[in-house]
């Protein structure tokens, strides 16, 4: 066979990287992955899925430990030395607040109104498997460096559950953290990686227009808030994206605009709600004084009074080059290189991105399309589902990972004594 046809067997270096999945515990993974997407929990609600990752690292003889807010749990594995050598693996745990639609299927969601339509189920199991596997690897002396599990709440709620973890102090002894997300448009058995920016700055906006209103035969004696708010919501965008470098990909996209109840009453208030999306980290950190300052300036000319309320949301995740490196190396030795793809530079938000501002990390894109399957399937939609060959995939890339880092830890230790 050759070597163009061996995208989905294990790589060269396979025989001497441990840490495959069994099969008793590959269709228990996936009997959990099941269970999480029956029960779906909100941000920082994610009580019972707290309480069931807990109960099976502790019947893995590891000791979990709980976050102060009750939701989300941290998990060492290894030996601690007091330095900065271990990997961290990240989960998020937290589901979304729409109607699972998915039909003749039998894990659908319980819960009115709540989906795990993003695949945190998928990440979440995938950081539980390959703990697991590294907890049985080191029983067995057979892992050098440690390796802490991160198991996050409230990804979804800005500016994102991560920066709570962060100062519990889950990056205390971590060196490097990396993470998976699910990404439709790969197939189960790929994974997508890119060096630098992988997803996007995403921050929320809501803004309040007020003036006098009145009737629609005389606008000239009136604030026209309708007009206003139809200005605001097309030429802000415009202003603020001639106001940056056109590569940084600033976008304001609005998602409500609501005002007025009656067809011959222009109205005294206004509202408009949205996103703002960057690709740039530093086109990030100006956008909201450009934001304020379009805003303020389109609302003067038509003599409306605005109120501003901008959200800062999460930073771009921004990928360390070494770290994207040990995934690719990782990926290579479990079912070599052509099961690697080059992914683009997501609009999305995600806020991993906190943890990459205190240590160097990377995420890849997990492939969950079931391959040949020509459904349209996207993030955020009631009929998001997973090829669930990805969690073996997944737990076989971070446990692959996990080694090659130890292995690197051990060379760079040896280096430094030489």
């Amino acid at each position: 066979m050759s070597r163009e046809s061996e995208a989905d067997l294990p790589g060269e270096a396979e025989a001497a990287l441990p840490g495959t999945l069994p099969e008793a515990l590959r269709a228990e993974l996936v009997a959990f992955r099941r269970d999480l997407h029956m029960h779906p929990e909100l941000g920082n609600q994610e009580f019972r899925t707290t309480a069931a990752i807990k109960a099976r690292l502790e019947k893995a003889g590891l000791r979990p430990r709980v976050l102060d807010t009750g939701t989300g749990l941290i998990c060492d594995i290894g030996d601690w030395d007091g330095t900065r050598s271990a990997l961290a693996l990240r989960a998020d745990i937290d589901a979304l607040p729409i109607p699972d639609t998915k039909v003749d299927c039998d894990y659908r969601s319980t819960v009115p109104d709540r989906a795990h339509a993003c695949g945190h189920d998928v990440h979440t199991t995938v950081v539980l498997g390959a703990g697991l596997v590294l907890a049985e690897l080191h029983r067995q002396g057979q892992l050098p460096r440690p390796v802490r599990l991160i198991f996050q709440p409230a990804e979804e709620v800005l500016p994102g559950g991560a920066a709570d973890v962060i100062k519990t102090g889950a990056l205390d002894g971590v060196g490097r953290i990396i993470a998976v997300h699910c990404d439709p448009r790969v197939d189960a058995g790929r994974i997508g990686l890119r060096h630098g920016p992988i997803t996007s700055a995403c921050d929320r906006l809501e803004i309040s227009l007020d003036g006098p209103g009145g009737h629609t035969a005389r606008p000239h004696l009136t604030t026209d808030l309708v007009t206003a708010a139809a200005r605001v919501v097309t030429d802000v965008p415009a202003l603020v994206a001639r106001r940056v470098d056109a590569r940084s990909g600033l976008s304001v996209t609005w998602g409500r605009v609501e005002s007025g109840h009656a067809p011959n009453v222009i109205p005294q208030h206004a509202e408009l709600s949205g996103t703002v999306r960057c690709l740039d980290i530093n086109a990030w950190r100006q956008a909201p004084d450009l934001v304020h300052e379009a805003i303020a300036e389109v609302a003067t000319m038509h003599r409306a009074k605005p109120e501003i309320n901008y959200i800062r949301g999460v930073p771009p995740v921004v990928n360390d080059p070494v770290v994207t490196e040990l995934l690719h190396d990782a990926m290579s030795a479990r079912r070599g290189h052509k099961s690697i793809e080059d992914t683009e530079q997501s609009l999305g938000g995600e806020d991993f991105s906190w943890y990459l501002e205190h240590v160097p990390g990377a995420m890849a894109r997990l492939g969950v399309r079931r391959p040949g399957d020509l459904t349209v399937r996207d993030l955020h939609q009631g009929d998001f589902d997973a090829d669930e060959h990805a969690i073996t995939v997944g737990v076989e890339l971070f446990t692959a990972a996990a080694l090659l880092h130890a292995r690197m830890q051990l060379i760079d230790a040896a280096a430094t004594a030489g």
